[in-house]
């Protein structure tokens, strides 16, 4: 009669928990944008990943509504591409278009149309199904508040409203990418709070990349900072690695000012 032996199985093979990258949303390769011999942008790259909220930090006239300009597409580059998404927004415009939300500094506002009008123009615009519209308007009006607002003449609204009338028909399609282009210009105190709150409640789910040349408006909503100077970026990355002693105040005012000046002539472009 054999003997039985003991034979133990063989443990479990381990593996090594996958972790998943984020999605890129924003890309830029060496982004550039000429006038003659000038240089408005040169030869900015960067790229975005999923869920993060992105400040884009420059003075006055350093280039941070051309480069977004050409992010959107609105503005074509004189070299370099762009990507929302992943789709290229000259050679994908239709695809990138639907995963952006692009609110310019001067919105796209109709002063004669209520907000309600507006957002039902710009949602058959976008060939949003009725009942799809309907239920994107009910959500826009309760994140921009926009109850008391909805059957006036948007030219006859506060600066607040109207800021509050052009986040509501950037979002209407529910974008994964939100660009805003100096979101809180000219608002008081109060309006400015709410819509820090409005930002950071976006970006739970959404890619934000918001330009701004105020320094407590970087302190207040952003992971990372893009700091852009005379159309080159000298500063990408974490927001706590750009502040000394808790402050963005000394960085800023040291990187903006040991640049070249604002006109500096441009390298021959790249042929296009």
């Amino acid at each position: 009669m054999e003997q039985e032996t003991d034979v133990q199985p063989e443990p479990p093979v381990a593996h090594s928990a996958q972790v998943d990258t984020p999605a890129t949303m924003i890309e830029a390769h060496g982004l550039s944008k000429y006038y003659g011999p000038f240089v408005a942008v040169e030869n900015a790259s960067f790229s975005i990943p999923e869920g993060q909220v992105v400040a884009f930090l420059g003075p006055n006239g350093a280039g941070k509504s051309t480069l977004m300009r050409m992010l959107t597409g609105f503005l074509a580059p004189s070299a370099g591409t762009a990507a929302i998404a992943g789709f290229d927004v000259r050679e994908q415009r239709i695809e990138a278009s639907r995963q952006l939300g692009y609110l310019p500094e001067s919105g796209p506002l109709y002063p004669d149309m209520t907000p309600l009008e507006l957002l039902q123009f710009f949602g058959e615009a976008r060939e949003l199904a009725p009942g799809v519209l309907k239920r994107r308007i009910e959500a826009v009006v309760e994140i921009c508040a926009l109850e008391l607002a909805l059957d006036k003449p948007i030219g006859k609204l506060s600066k607040g409203y109207k800021q509050r009338v052009g986040l509501s028909q950037a979002l209407l399609h529910d974008p994964a990418v939100l660009i805003m282009d100096e979101p809180t210009a000219g608002l008081d105190p109060n309006q400015i709070k709410q819509f820090r709150d409005n930002i950071q409640r976006l970006g739970r789910t959404k890619t934000l990349l918001i330009s701004t040349h105020i320094l407590q408006e970087v302190e207040a909503v952003a992971d990372r900072v893009l700091l852009i100077n005379n159309g080159r970026l000298v500063f990408d990355g974490p927001r706590t690695e750009l502040e000394e002693n808790g402050s963005l105040e000394e960085p800023f005012y040291r990187m903006t000012r040991e640049t070249p000046s604002v006109g500096t002539p441009a390298s021959p472009p790249p042929a296009v």
